[in-house]
């Protein structure tokens, strides 16, 4: 059966003839009503003090900020010299950028000269399950008290490896940071390896969504519990019309300490990477980027688990740091959470940066010089 179209929805989108409608035509008019409410553009700044590019340095991933005593603060990953990938020394040398980080932490006045406060979370213990590296860091301020959640890496650190995810906590921004024993969320079991190679292409099974990895943690206080959402890789991750097979899940949880249960509903997008979600409108949006067929997108859920498209979005900054002192619940306009805040930017192939990018609803689209009325 034919679907029926009023006369304004043709108009709108410039379409004459009902009786010949082509598959785009089609699928235009089954979109939803949408506004540009949602919509917007960003700009990109260098920042100053610790935040400034230093060669040889690696810092990236910015935590959301959050304000404290007068002070914004951050966490990031911090890492040392060149990375040589998987073709070397790999007990010894460096595959990533974030390779071998721990967790620092910086504070501001004004949110562009930024101070490196030092160390909050460091690598494990030999042997432990975040020996290798600790990195992409998110801050959840709750009740007086701080979480942070971030990815971890257990040598040796070869392309099989399954990251996993950990929890600190504190009393106050500066610590000291209590470790989970054991990590709070892990790639699903299910996923098979084809062969003894180190080829993360190769399976026999590929399992869940998050078989591979459980990467880019974000805690959010929701509903009264905690969710905690995550970016999945598969193992044999293929390439699609979308690129990369990214897509992101969440674990919940009545206690901010755990214990942590995946959703029976994920995957919860198609497309993405890394995290980054606020509240909004007693739900959750999302910014989904970079990889899969829904890639450069705002998404919404009423739930928090099941989103749907608000907007396309061209050149969002990676690894967004919101400023969580934005309150986007309570006021302003959707994109208002994209005010401000913190981004990384590669430098080269071995060093990245933190910047601050700022955000602005677009809403009219005119030719230089022509000045248009509000």
């Amino acid at each position: 059966m034919e679907a029926e179209y009023t006369d304004e929805q043709l108009d709108k989108l410039g379409i004459t003839n009902r009786d010949y409608l082509s598959a785009a035509s089609k699928r235009a008019l089954a979109w939803p009503d949408l506004g540009n409410e949602w919509f917007g553009e960003f700009k990109v700044y260098d920042l100053k003090g610790d935040f400034a590019y230093e060669e040889g340095v690696v810092r990236r991933d910015p935590s959301a900020l959050i304000r404290h005593e007068g002070r914004y603060y951050c966490w990031y990953s911090k890492s040392v010299g060149p990375s040589q990938g998987f073709g070397g020394d790999i007990e010894n040398e460096k595959v990533f950028p974030w390779d071998r980080c721990d967790i620092w932490y910086a504070s501001s006045e004004d949110g562009w000269t930024w101070k490196e406060e030092g160390l909050a979370v460091p690598r494990g213990p030999k042997g432990s399950y975040d020996d290798r590296s600790v990195f992409t860091v998110e801050i959840l301020e709750h009740k007086g008290k701080y979480y942070l959640t971030y990815q971890t890496v257990k040598s040796p650190y070869n392309v099989r490896v399954k990251n996993q995810v950990g929890l600190s906590w504190a009393d106050s921004p500066h610590g000291p940071w209590t470790k989970s024993e054991e990590p709070i969320l892990s790639p699903a079991d299910n996923g098979i390896w084809k062969g003894e190679e180190q080829n993360r292409f190769m399976v026999e099974k590929k399992g869940d969504f998050d078989s591979h990895k459980v990467h880019d943690p974000c805690l959010m206080a929701y509903k009264g519990k905690f969710y905690l959402y995550y970016k999945g890789e598969q193992m044999g991750e293929e390439i699609t019309w979308g690129g990369r097979e990214i897509r992101h899940g969440v674990a919940i949880a009545e206690d901010p300490l755990g214990p942590y249960t995946k959703s029976l509903y994920n995957p919860i997008s198609n497309s993405g990477h890394e995290i980054c979600v606020w509240h909004r409108d007693g739900g959750i949006a999302a910014l989904i980027t970079t990889d899969g067929p829904e890639k450069n997108t705002i998404q919404w859920s009423p739930d928090g688990i099941n989103f749907e498209i608000q907007s396309v979005i061209k050149g969002a900054p990676h690894a967004i740091g919101l400023n969580r002192t934005l309150d986007t619940e309570i006021q302003g306009e959707p994109f208002s959470a994209f005010e401000w805040g913190l981004t990384h930017q590669y430098k080269t192939g071995d060093y990245q940066y933190i910047r601050r990018f700022e955000g602005k609803r677009r809403t009219t689209h005119v030719a230089k010089g022509v000045t248009v009325k509000k």
